[in-house]
């Protein structure tokens, strides 16, 4: 039996590991005064791969309790989902491809599942690059690890391709186990994907290095194996060497950020645009927001901008 309290405001939850040290424990309260949400978040905590009934009781408190309003999912996307299919009322068609939600919601009585990742991870890209890039610079995307983040991006790229938008000429993922690399095999042939793309074992950070080495200029390289936040170091050595005029986006925003710190390193010589994770974060939260709250938050433009101001501001000014 869980120990689950009803909540007394308009609640929304964090389902993690560590949530009391994200940086949205500080950004959601500005948010939501700015937003005019009345509303709380708070962090449920579990380890990794808990016990089915733990999730199962996390997502049957959230959709009975009337002011428990929904939540973001990290690191437990797949393993809730697996574990209380059959509490949602309904998936997104991105939720039922990745067999995973990043999303909890309600409309009216029903429990709503969504996979936000694709969405948001396509339009902190999006703001990265400008219009035309792919096209015009003949770069390549090498994704360092094939965990959700990646095939998240590697989805949001298949739809703009079908739909003839500017993609990258070819995708390079790698990861350093092969059981990882064919589980985004299978789901890009399940879909036909639609994009040129080489899956490389990496087991060493030696083997990532070579990887880049091959890269053509103006190619994107992304770290989105978790290292430097979830796990010490980096996918790369210091040796690596980053592709002429590209770009380095390294998917995490807290931690210690050593591929960051190695893309900084080659800033000048390599002539590179180095993004951090704080885009990613931006976005990645207030898709959720918009989902859970059901309201319209802009996704770029000045109403954009300001809240990725208060969040600076909240999380630099406040203790």
């Amino acid at each position: 039996m869980n120990n689950y309290q009803p909540a007394t405001r308009r609640t929304m939850y964090f389902i993690g590991v560590t949530t009391a040290s994200s940086s949205i424990m500080k950004v959601f309260p500005a948010w939501a005064e700015h937003l005019g949400l009345d509303a709380v978040i708070k962090g449920f905590d579990f380890p990794p791969g808990d016990a089915p009934e733990r999730y199962v009781e996390v997502v049957d408190f959230i959709k009975n309790d009337p002011l428990s309003l929904g939540g973001l999912v990290t690191t437990h996307k797949m393993n809730l989902l697996k574990a209380a299919r059959g509490l949602f009322d309904e998936l997104d068609p991105y939720a039922t491809t990745l067999h995973e939600i990043s999303s909890i919601s309600k409309r009216g009585n029903r429990l709503v599942g969504h996979a936000k990742d694709p969405i948001s991870v396509g339009v902190a890209l999006e703001a990265i690059v400008d219009a035309g890039y792919w096209a015009r610079t003949g770069g390549q995307l090498c994704l360092l690890g094939s965990g959700g983040s990646s095939l998240a991006l590697s989805l949001y790229l298949h739809n703009k391709a079908k739909a003839g938008g500017d993609v990258p000429a070819k995708i390079i993922v790698t990861a350093r186990r092969e059981s990882s690399l064919e589980e985004m095999r299978h789901v890009h042939r399940e879909i036909g994907f639609a994009i040129p793309i080489d899956y490389v074992l990496t087991p060493t950070p030696e083997d990532a290095d070579r990887v880049l080495a091959g890269l053509p200029r103006a190619s994107m390289v992304v770290n989105a194996t978790g290292l430097g936040k979830d796990r010490p170091g980096s996918p790369i050595t210091d040796a690596a060497v980053f592709p002429q005029d590209g770009i380095a986006w390294e998917f995490n925003y807290r931690g210690d950020l050593v591929f960051l710190d190695q893309a900084n390193a080659q800033k000048d010589s390599r002539h590179l645009k180095v993004e951090g994770g704080w885009v990613y974060f931006i976005h990645g939260w207030t898709r959720v927001i918009a989902e859970v709250f059901d309201v319209e938050i802009p996704s770029s433009g000045p109403a954009f901008d300001k809240l990725s101001q208060i969040a600076i501001e909240a999380t630099t000014t406040r203790k």
